[in-house]
């Protein structure tokens, strides 16, 4: 047996993960989140999210004129 007490702490195990302070904080990392590795900038945010939402507008119009249109030639 060692000389050593047996019931002091050691230093091994991992380290914490390191995560992002109140300071550095943004709508897409709160603070107390775990820090991303490679620390890269959040992706930039379009300035005219209205173009999507145009988009998927008539993206759902069109698709529902081509099933309106299928189902019409089903019953003939």
């Amino acid at each position: 047996m060692s000389d050593q007490d047996p019931f002091t702490p050691t230093s091994a195990g991992p380290e914490p993960t390191p995560v992002v302070g109140p300071g550095d904080a943004t709508i897409f990392e709160p603070a107390g989140t775990a820090r991303p590795a490679d620390d890269a900038a959040p992706a930039a945010v379009d300035p005219h999210p209205e173009r999507q939402v145009g988009l998927a507008f008539a993206g759902g119009l069109v698709a529902a004129l081509f099933l309106k249109s299928l189902a019409k030639r089903k019953h003939r």
